[in-house]
């Protein structure tokens, strides 16, 4: 359980004394997730989610949290914060920053449809025209300098050939760069495990803690990396074509973006081989914490450096 601050129940009760949403009647840690302490929240008024940030500043948190309350009356389907007897939606509990938001309906699938696919290609170019009219910025805290930094930092502990194929992907990421791409709002972090389907629609959008302003392309790729690579990393022709026409119908793309996809591609996948590289080399001291495999993306991004990876048409 990714877990990294344990908390009690009779302090859960005590915090929750300052909220309007009753007392506490279960707290139950979950499973998923690397970066934060989360834990299911049942009141005598309702369910919600509890998140401790464990490494997020906290002068960022505003900008998630109003995020996602933008989003919201918006009507996507995202978590709400609630705001406390003070209206504040950012506590602190257990001596970390939190927030309590809404639990929303449904469970994540692993083998997600076609069908499935095109909705999160809907649904993802809302969210993007959505925060257009958001007014906060957060530029993408694992973008160009990062990724120098957590490169040096995993290198020693790389093979010979993984380190090869990290300096020639880092050297070729450096044209993207000088592309205008669109920019704006972006979740950043949309893999199958952070949407919840309630039937045959999406019941929820989950863990905003990744948002940030960045290319609005780089959010498309990090979803069809994920969605619809096969067990090999290889992009399965009809799910990458149901979910990129659905966001393309609602949020054309530019020509720059056009020429920029098979190459974003590239830096969805090394932006999550690396993470994983560092989680796995150098993982941070935590309670039954969950280290996700490196491999994956590293199959992902060699078949992205070698597979045919032009846009499907709308």
């Amino acid at each position: 359980m990714s877990v990294f601050t344990p908390v009690s129940e009779a302090a859960m009760s005590e915090w929750l004394a300052g909220f309007a949403v009753g007392r506490l009647v279960s707290l139950k840690g979950i499973e998923a997730g690397v970066q934060n302490s989360n834990f299911f929240v049942t009141t005598s008024l309702g369910r919600y989610v509890l998140t401790l940030f464990e490494n997020v500043p906290r002068a960022d948190l505003p900008f998630y949290l109003n995020l996602m309350a933008h989003l919201a009356r918006h009507g996507l389907p995202v978590p709400a914060p609630i705001a406390d007897q003070g209206n504040e939606y950012l506590g602190t509990l257990s001596g970390k920053p939190a927030a309590l938001v809404s639990r929303l309906a449904g469970s994540s699938v692993a083998q997600p449809d076609v069908a499935q696919c095109s909705k999160v290609g809907s649904m993802l170019a809302g969210l993007h025209l959505a925060g257009q009219s958001y007014g906060r910025r957060l530029e993408n805290p694992r973008g160009a300098a990062w990724r120098d930094s957590a490169s040096a930092a995993v290198m020693p502990h790389l093979s010979a050939p993984d380190a090869g194929l990290l300096q020639e992907e880092l050297a070729a990421q450096a044209s993207l760069d000088e592309l205008p791409l669109p920019t704006g709002v972006i979740h950043a972090d949309l893999f199958r495990d952070n949407v919840l389907w309630d039937g045959e629609h999406i019941g929820g959008v989950l863990d905003f803690y990744f948002a940030c302003h960045d290319a609005l392309l780089f959010d498309l790729a990090v979803t069809v990396n994920d969605w619809c690579a096969g067990p090999d990393g290889s992009l399965d022709p009809a799910r990458c074509a149901a979910l990129v026409s659905a966001y393309r119908l609602d949020r054309p793309l530019t020509e720059a973006e056009t020429t920029a996809w098979p190459l974003m591609l590239r830096r969805a996948a090394l932006r999550f081989w690396l993470s994983r590289l560092e989680d796995f080399h150098l993982p941070r001291v935590g309670e039954l914490v969950t280290v996700k495999d490196p491999a994956e993306f590293r199959a992902i991004l060699l078949s992205r450096r070698t597979g045919v990876v032009s846009l499907p048409p709308v």
